[in-house]
């Protein structure tokens, strides 16, 4: 197959791509290499994508119509991964234009390249964080989802919105899968599981917000690459015998779903900086901090759906995840 992945320079974008690579299919990546983050640490995994020959790259911005359209117009598709976004909770809550140009502006785009190109299945990455306020654990695909806390969140909320609204109109298969705080090799410097094992192996504190007493549900990205893996198999067809009371997203009547990847084992903040000081070998010093604004005390996950789809359920333990993190970040940083 031919398939497009945007945010491919990204962390689960590069992921997804190299799995599709070494299974012999065609990869499209697009990514406009923002700076966010760390540069280099995205091209440095674009330059591994770059020695597979059936690995084309385009640098652009998907907030750009034109060019997008130019993309959809350029090659025949087969699956659509959109992985590409502005991350980041925090980030948000200072840089709202950002957001909306690169989450819902692109997002548009994007749709409109599979409306009028007829691509069999879109696959899109939501966020947990679109359960907000919501304080029933786990957290199901049939929960109200109106209480975002963060502008990010509310993007990912919005791009739920658009995908079903475009299956409804256009009938686009479109499937959105909700990550749970996803870490592993090659992640992303501005997230817990990098900053903790940066600052320890430095000798430096770490900030520990409302007193360690948090929890989340982390997911190792191996076991989401097998989900969007799976899940792009599906495509999702119409329930025509839905019925107007039903709040069950999967059970609308156009082809449209929305699924959970996660562990279901939600991870104590201490357990988990427990974990990166035995993979390191060193003790960690914490500073602890009030809660951050943006923040949820603890996500846990109910990956039911996802499993009854496509016969998977992420598994990978927090101990096992980050000792393989560790031993990347110190063959990348410290080699």
């Amino acid at each position: 197959m031919k398939i497009l992945i945007t945010g491919a320079a990204g962390f689960v974008g590069y992921h997804c791509a190299q799995r599709y690579l070494q299974s012999g299919h065609v990869v499209v990546g697009l990514d406009n290499l923002n700076p966010y983050y760390d540069v280099t640490l995205k091209q440095s995994r674009l330059d591994l994508l770059l020695q597979h020959p059936n690995f084309h790259f385009l640098n652009l911005e998907l907030s750009d119509t034109q060019a997008v359209e130019g993309v959809f117009q350029t090659h025949a598709l087969d699956r659509v991964i959109h992985l590409a976004a502005q991350a980041g909770v925090r980030y948000s809550i200072e840089h709202p234009h950002a957001y909306v140009q690169s989450n819902v502006v692109a997002f548009l785009n994007i749709l409109e390249g599979c409306r009028h190109h007829q691509v069999p299945h879109l696959v899109y990455a939501s966020s947990s964080s679109v359960y907000g306020l919501n304080t029933r654990m786990p957290f199901r695909v049939e929960d109200r989802t109106d209480h975002p806390i963060s502008l990010y969140a509310a993007t990912k909320k919005s791009n739920e919105l658009f995908a079903h609204t475009y299956s409804h109109l256009y009938q686009i298969p479109a499937t959105g899968l909700r990550f749970f705080t996803v870490y592993g090799p090659w992640g992303r410097p501005d997230m817990a599981p990098f900053l903790f094992t940066d600052a320890i192996s430095k000798g430096q504190p770490i900030k520990v917000f409302n007193q360690g007493k948090m929890q989340r549900d982390f997911t190792y990205v191996d076991d989401i690459v097998e989900g969007v893996v799976r899940v792009a198999e599906q495509i999702p067809t119409p329930n025509l015998a839905w019925p107007a009371s039903s709040r069950i997203p999967p059970a609308a009547p156009h082809p449209t779903a929305s699924t959970t990847s996660a562990t279901t084992t939600p991870v104590e903040l201490m357990r988990f900086i427990a974990a990166i000081e035995s993979a390191l070998g060193k003790k960690a010093l914490c500073e602890f901090l009030p809660m951050q604004p943006g923040d949820v005390l603890a996500t846990a996950a109910d990956v039911s759906g996802l499993s009854a789809a496509v016969g998977f359920q992420p598994k990978t333990s927090i101990e096992e995840g980050m000792k393989s993190f560790c031993t990347w970040y110190q063959g990348y940083y410290q080699k």
